[in-house]
């Protein structure tokens, strides 16, 4: 899959729009700039007379409150809807001018440079505006799109004066009283507030303190106001059949949260605490909460470079730690952070990936964080009828449309995808229209959620790219997608991965497991690299030698690439535990195919076993009657038949056990795996290789056996004594009969 995702790619690169649109969600033209260029301005308001009327602007988006309060201040209102039609009527003019001449087409990059233009002298709200539309390929077209991309959030710096008169106004202390060393000058500029370096005088660690620009709701209210009395106005208009008001007020939502320091650091502490068991590579600045307020923020300072910039050999390792950490957002927490581009993606000294700004997060469903993993699961097995369902899931369709339509336009995508030749194959000239039809035909749009995830993924295959042309996202993606399925225990989730293993027909796939088992490989390999110095642990945090008294009951025995260690008695010769010398040379595969093992028959492996538990006893029930048929006929006793002497018995059993084709396809699965398992060719012989394998698994054996062994054997016996009385009770001519009688 991961060649065919590489040939698709390089496909939709030859497209131009395409390839446009690939760069723009990639955030490879994205400006980074610390300050804005020396000439930009911003056409902003004086509001020093907006608070005589004597009420206030509400600190949390109602939209009601903000129509209240503006109301009231009509000459203000009008003064900014001037200077925005001041602003954009050479645009609009434009526009029209491009209609009429019907040059749309060849004028689109200059529009669109003209609207970034035009977006950044307006002040905040429209650059957070312009950068939230940049990442929605459903609204704006590719050329507009790259080009707000280039938009820079940084705006001039206001001034320092009134930067210190607002951290003491918010902290109630002067900012000497609060820091050392802090910055005359700040040291970035953006459109929400700008950002010093200090020492903090309470403990003596280096700080970033972000100070909100004055008037910032009143600029954005403002605004706001005058959007959404447009967007009320276009609602009339049969054209325009996207819910203007609604967009709006949902981005603004999410802007508002935004505008609270308080609750951006506590984004930022709740997503350290997620990722801190699992991640703990991944590095989120420390909010100091007694120091800060809704427009002050001080957190932890953190050196680094740009990941996009990084020169660093360990790049590559990082770009998968990150597609690691969103999918775990994802796919696991449900807190995605709604900000992914380049500049918020670190690399620090020590080699680990730092995040940064968490005042934008966005919470995914349960619904939807499994609704994703079966629409995997369904694509995988091209059960396109499942996969439209999965659109009214994910929230793509709204529930109700008569999906019937889509589905040839969508099964013909995808086989044209997933067939030999892979994106060769397409037509995408075809494709885009097909999509667009269905765009127009039904209410099909981009979820928000699911822009930033498109958005975030894209970001960190655009770094990965500079440095490897052929990272494959799905190489990377799937690993935590099979550590999920393989490990969770929620019920949509175990269906999801009976689903996998097994598909529509119900049939177990061998192949398909083996790929799980090597995708949690390669997830537990890439998920514990980029450790910094988390490598090296230190004292502290290294395990305790045994005293006396422990040695002499048990013996720590270290399992070869697994995080853990093992207390076995002392009644075990510890000598046979220790792992073998050079004499025995493991190969790469049989180390990595224990790693899988390992995880089967650990304590996070309950629930696969439970999955297999059927497989387990056909396997054991089809090898053993294949070894008994095998010494049977080697002894020239393969047609020889035992008599039963019970009553109603009404032939005698046959001593070689007769194999089906169904018991032959049981043997080559069970053969298969016993040597993806072990991580030999050859199961017959027991080599040096196998004794290490069976000493190394050795401590999980007994816990296994006691969870297992009873439910084996009962199945087991149920299965023999069934096929006894088939064999030897069961008139076939009968059974084969029956249908006949029935008629």
């Amino acid at each position: 899959m991961s060649s065919q995702m590489k040939d698709m790619r390089a496909s939709m690169e030859e497209d131009e729009q395409l390839s446009v649109l690939m760069r723009g969600l990639r955030g490879q033209g994205m400006n980074e700039d610390d300050f804005a260029a020396a000439d930009t301005q911003m056409r902003l308001l004086d509001f020093s007379s907006s608070a005589a009327v004597g009420d206030e602007l509400p600190l949390a988006y109602d939209p009601e409150l903000i129509d209240q309060y503006w109301s009231k201040r009509p000459g203000l209102v009008a003064q900014r809807a001037l200077q925005l039609l001041g602003v954009s009527a050479g645009f609009i003019f434009n526009i029209v001018s491009d209609i009429v001449l019907k040059r749309t087409k060849e004028k689109e990059v200059e529009r669109a440079c003209e609207i970034r233009e035009i977006v950044t002298s307006l002040g905040p709200a429209y650059i957070k505006l312009g950068q939230a539309l940049a990442i929605r390929p459903d609204i704006l077209s590719p050329a507009a799109m790259n080009e707000l991309q280039k938009l820079c959030d940084k705006v001039p710096a206001f001034d320092n004066a009134v930067a210190m008169r607002t951290i003491t106004e918010e902290l109630g202390q002067s900012p000497h009283e609060i820091y050392d060393n802090l910055t005359p000058d700040p040291i970035a500029a953006a459109s929400l507030g700008q950002v010093y370096r200090g020492t903090l005088r309470a403990t003596g660690e280096d700080v970033a303190v972000k100070v909100q620009r004055p008037n910032v709701l009143e600029t954005v209210t403002v605004d706001l106001y005058v959007l959404r009395r447009v967007g009320m106005a276009l609602r009339d208009v049969p054209q325009i059949n996207t819910d203007i008001v609604a967009l709006l007020d949902e981005w603004a939502m999410r802007f508002f949260e935004e505008l609270d320091y308080v609750h951006e650091g506590a984004n930022a502490t709740k997503f350290a605490k997620q990722m801190e068991k699992d991640l703990p590579q991944v590095v989120v600045p420390r909010t100091f909460p007694t120091y800060t307020s809704r427009r002050v923020l001080t957190s932890s300072w953190l050196d680094g470079e740009k990941l996009s910039q990084s020169t660093a050999d360990d790049v590559g390792a990082l770009v998968k730690l990150g597609v690691i950490c969103y999918l775990k957002q994802l796919l696991d927490t449900g807190f995605f952070h709604a900000d992914p581009h380049p500049g918020n993606l670190i690399r620090t000294p020590d080699g680990r990936l730092a995040i940064l700004d968490f005042g934008l997060m966005t919470d995914v469903s349960d619904d939807i964080k499994f609704g994703m993993i079966e629409a995997i699961a369904h694509l995988i097995h091209r059960d396109y009828e499942a996969i439209v369902e999965d659109f009214v899931t994910l929230q793509f369709i709204p529930s109700g449309v008569d999906l019937k339509p889509i589905l040839p336009v969508l099964a013909r995508v995808f086989d044209q995808a997933l067939d030999g030749g892979g994106a060769k194959n397409i037509n995408f000239q075809e494709l885009s229209a097909d999509l667009a039809q269905i765009t127009f035909d039904y209410p099909f749009r981009i979820p928000p959620y699911f822009a930033l995830i498109i958005r975030a993924i894209s970001v960190l295959e655009g770094i990965a790219l500079v440095g490897d042309s052929d990272f494959a996202l799905v190489d990377e993606a799937f690993p935590y997608l099979a550590k999920r399925l393989l490990t969770d225990d929620t019920p949509r989730l175990r269906a999801a991965l009976k689903y996998m293993i097994y598909g529509k027909s119900e049939s177990f796939d061998v192949d398909r497991m083996i790929d799980l088992l090597e995708a949690l490989e390669s997830f537990n390999k890439d998920s514990t690299s980029s450790q910094g110095d988390l490598a090296s642990p230190s004292p502290a945090l290294l395990p305790a030698p045994p005293s006396a008294a422990s040695s002499a009951s048990s013996t720590i025995v270290p399992l070869p690439n697994t995080p853990f260690n093992f207390l076995i008695p002392s009644f075990t010769p510890p000598q046979l535990f220790q792992p073998p010398q050079a004499s025995v040379s493991l190969t790469s595969q049989s180390q990595s195919a224990r790693d899988a093992l390992t995880f089967i028959l650990s304590p996070e492996g309950v629930l696969f076993r439970e999955l297999l538990l059927e497989e387990l006893v056909k396997g054991i029930d089809a090898l053993s009657r294949d070894q008994v048929r095998a010494l049977v006929v080697s002894l020239g006793l393969g047609d020889a038949r035992v008599p039963v002497l019970l009553p109603g018995a009404l032939r005698p059993l046959a001593l070689a056990p007769h194999m089906t084709l169904e018991d032959q396809v049981i043997i080559a699965n069970t053969n298969k795996l016993i040597k993806f398992l072990s991580g030999t060719t050859n199961t017959s012989q027991f080599t040096p290789e196998s004794a290490q394998l069976l000493l190394s698994l050795s401590p999980f054996v007994p816990n296994v056996a006691q969870q297992i062994l009873p439910e084996v054997a009962s199945r087991l016996s149920g299965r023999v004594f069934a096929r006894f009385i088939k064999e030897v009770f069961v008139d076939n001519g009968a059974i084969n009969r029956r249908p006949l009688t029935m008629r």
